[in-house]
C-alpha cells in the first residue's frame, strides 16, 4: 500500500503516511500533505482555508 500527497502526488510506501506529513479533513474528506507541501502552505493552513485555495 502507498500514501500520495493531496497536493504534489508525492509518493510513499507504507500504510500511514511519515510523522512529518500532514493530515486534514476537508468538507468530510481525509486530505494529506507531504512535508514539503505542509512548509510551503503552511499558513494557509492555519487560517483553516480549503486546499482548492492555495
Amino acid at each position: 500500500m502507498s500514501v500520495t500527497c493531496d497536493f504534489c502526488g508525492r509518493l510513499i510506501e507504507g500504510e500511514e503516511p511519515p510523522l512529518t506529513w500532514t493530515t486534514s479533513v476537508e468538507r468530510g474528506r481525509v486530505r494529506r500533505y507531504c512535508d514539503e507541501c505542509s512548509r510551503i502552505h503552511l499558513r494557509s493552513m492555519e487560517a483553516k482555508f480549503d486546499s482548492e485555495w492555495w
